[in-house]
């Protein structure tokens, strides 16, 4: 009975045992289990704030960047904004300056077109004109009309003797000038009025000849009488005052031819 018991209390013994070690073993295993969880749950918030850091760092230095960027940009515009302020003064200027440019080349168009109306016109006293005098036209050089009228001048102060001189030079010197019957019919009376009447004689008929149509013969024919008549040629006189009837019968030299052969009779 003894020896059955001892079997018994072996048995329950081991059945201790294997629960002792049974449990002793998963406690273990439990205890390692939480173990591991905290290392990698430790390892997973290292990580975490690596990655926290990591990013924190990356961040602040994209802030970093960003903000040098915005201080450049900020400058840039400012310089921009300068220069445009710069630029919009000196399209000012220049159209300040494009402004004067215009006003003096209007000016200086202005000087040029009177200027060249001035030359033109210095020109034109130099250049051979057309002019008409005593019923003729006819072309003349600017000294030789400058020379004519120079001389009439004198003769309108009546200054016959000075004026003879004048009249016989430009004569002289200007041959064949559309002038000259003129010239030779005031020379005539220059000599008339200083009693020179041979001459005056001989230049009224000059100019009777050189130009028979001339405005003036009807004044030279009745000059020619009075000369006549100064030198005591009175058949001389009347055959020329009744040409000049004949001739120029409506003038106002043949009217005076008339009171003059009057007197004749």
């Amino acid at each position: 009975m003894k020896s059955s018991r001892i079997p018994k209390f072996s048995a329950a013994i081991l059945a201790v045992a294997t629960a002792l070690t049974f449990w002793s073993g998963s406690a273990f295993a439990g205890l390692f289990d939480d173990e591991e969880a905290r290392k990698a749950i430790l390892d997973l918030r290292q990580r975490l704030e690596a990655s926290r850091t990591e990013a924190d760092q990356k961040l602040a230095e994209e802030v970093r960047k960003l903000s040098e960027e915005s201080v450049q940009l900020r400058r840039g515009l400012a310089d921009l904004l300068n220069q445009l302020e710069l630029t919009k003064a000196d399209l000012a200027k220049l159209r300040g300056q494009d402004e004067q440019v215009t006003r003096d080349l209007a000016e200086l168009q202005r000087r040029h077109k009177d200027s060249s109306q001035a030359f033109d016109e210095r020109l034109r006293k130099f250049e051979p004109a057309r002019v008409t005098h005593d019923g003729k036209e006819f072309t003349v050089e600017a000294a030789e009309r400058r020379d004519y009228e120079a001389a009439m001048a004198i003769f309108r102060k009546g200054e016959f003797a000075n004026v003879q001189v004048i009249f016989v030079d430009f004569l002289n010197r200007y041959v064949t000038s559309g002038y000259r019957p003129s010239a030779l019919f005031w020379l005539g009376n220059a000599q008339y009025a200083t009693k020179d009447y041979k001459e005056a004689l001989a230049n009224f008929r000059a100019l009777i000849v050189l130009a028979p149509d001339h405005l003036r013969v009807p004044e030279a024919m009745l000059a020619i009488a009075n000369c006549l008549l100064e030198l005591k040629d009175n058949k001389g006189a009347r055959k020329t005052l009744e040409d000049l009837l004949v001739s120029f019968p409506t003038s106002e030299a043949a009217a005076a031819a008339k009171d003059r052969l009057a007197r004749f009779k």
